[in-house]
């Protein structure tokens, strides 16, 4: 109580209009009509409206117009001449509110014990109250699709918007898909002397690659039988993987690796999704025969190889959008949850080698609302879908000039403040900067 009263004493006395994030709270739903104008619309397909306008109603988009619309009544309208306006960004392979504190176990909750835990669901340990979430859609990231670190089959993944109560409110696609850690196949003799010396890693990931097949065999067998005696929770949560309802997520980077997870999913008829892959760009064309679709991870990296061009993470992208495979960008690992503000950026170096600017938004809108399955919703802003859409002063690719005035969930305006700007009006009272 005695802290509650000194953070509110602080605020009413230093003048400033933010308000501490433990007192934000999600936007209510929409109630009225809101008007955009003036502003260049980027669509997220490739298209670019200038001076035009939008309607949203009731949390949907109604109208994408590159003239005047006359909307009489009690409506809510947002000059956005010299604007940018954009879609809303999906950030894929996010651990965002499932870890805090990468240093704090108590503020991790990304993986359970077991090697084969399909059923594990990331979205039950989702934490809408993570400070993280407003530094993230402050830069215009609206969407992520959580997931499960850990074993090598850590569980499914959901996609959340943020700006919710809980995790129940948060749902956007729930369980959309099933990953799968690769074993490695590659031959690094240090890294297993504590197995042997006479030990190889590259058969030890083939000897798990065949565990894991045999779990996928078996899981077809228990689904193919009408009846049980018992429930197997395992096998039941892989039921979206065979009947192509739900994404395979195989996370890996070597070519080896990437043509073993081709194969694996052609055993087994799945929609394959390769998480990763640092080196897709080599097996493009193969990539784009069987349909595969990919996530890479962050582009602001070294190469894997020493013999790779330094520059290669940021012409990957280009050259996955030459060969016409489907791709969109995340970031794995520990720092997946709060470098995912850097989604826009990364996404802005991309346009410098090799793709044009809009290509570089698709890859964060639309080309990841198609990954995840959701681009009947979202990733573009087009008539029928949820009102999900960012205002920018500038080009919000590029650090310098990205500043948020306006952002919108289903609708809903957002609140962008967030831990960091209240921290930075904090020390800017403490010592008088004007």
């Amino acid at each position: 109580m005695k802290k509650q009263i000194i953070y509110t004493l602080f605020f009413a006395l230093s003048g400033l209009t933010a308000f501490a994030q433990e007192t934000m709270h999600p936007s209510p739903a929409q109630s009225k009509t809101i008007v955009i104008t003036g502003g260049t619309i980027h669509v997220g397909n490739g298209t670019i409206i200038e001076n035009g306008t939008l309607v949203l109603e009731k949390g949907k988009i109604k109208t994408v117009s590159a003239t005047p619309v006359t909307i009489s009544g009690d409506v809510e309208r947002i000059d956005a001449t010299g604007k940018q306006v954009y879609p809303g960004l999906i950030a894929p392979n996010s651990s965002l509110g499932l870890v805090e504190f990468a240093s704090t176990k108590s503020t991790i909750d990304i993986e359970e014990l077991g090697e084969m835990n399909p059923n594990i669901r990331s979205i039950v340990a989702y934490n809408t109250d993570s400070k993280i979430i407003n530094t993230v859609r402050s830069n215009g990231v609206l969407l992520a699709q959580i997931t499960p670190q850990g074993g090598m089959i850590p569980g499914s993944s959901s996609v959340v918007q943020l700006d919710a109560w809980n995790w129940q409110d948060a749902a956007y696609a729930m369980d959309n898909g099933i990953h799968f850690k690769m074993p490695a196949l590659i031959n690094r003799p240090a890294a297993f002397q504590r197995r042997g010396a006479n030990a190889d890693p590259v058969a030890a990931g083939l000897a798990r690659l065949e565990e894991a097949r045999s779990f996928f065999k078996e899981a077809k067998a228990y689904l193919n039988e009408k009846t049980h005696t018992s429930t197997n929770l395992k096998f039941e949560a892989t039921r979206g993987l065979f009947d192509g309802s739900k994404p395979f997520f195989v996370h890996c980077d070597l070519v080896k690796e990437m043509l073993a997870a081709i194969n694996f999913a052609k055993e087994f008829n799945f929609k394959l999704v390769l998480v990763g892959a640092t080196d897709s760009w080599m097996i493009a064309d193969i990539l784009k025969e069987n349909k595969v679709a990919v996530i890479l991870g962050e582009i602001h990296s070294l190469p894997a190889a020493e013999d790779d061009a330094v520059d290669q993470p940021y012409k990957t992208p280009g050259m996955l959008q030459k060969a016409g495979v489907l791709f969109s960008v995340g970031f794995e690992g520990g720092d997946g949850n709060w470098r995912q503000r850097d989604l826009p950026f990364h996404a802005g170096t991309m346009s410098a080698y090799g793709m044009t600017k809009e290509e570089a938004l698709s890859a964060i809108t639309l080309n990841a609302a198609k990954i995840l399955g959701i681009s009947d919703r979202t990733g573009s802003i087009e008539s029928g879908k949820d009102a999900n859409l960012i205002i920018s002063t500038g080009d919000v690719l590029d650090m310098r000039t990205s500043v948020l005035t306006h952002a919108f969930i289903q609708g809903r305006t957002l609140n962008l403040d967030n831990k960091h700007s209240q921290l930075f009006e904090r020390y800017k009272y403490k010592y008088n900067v004007k």
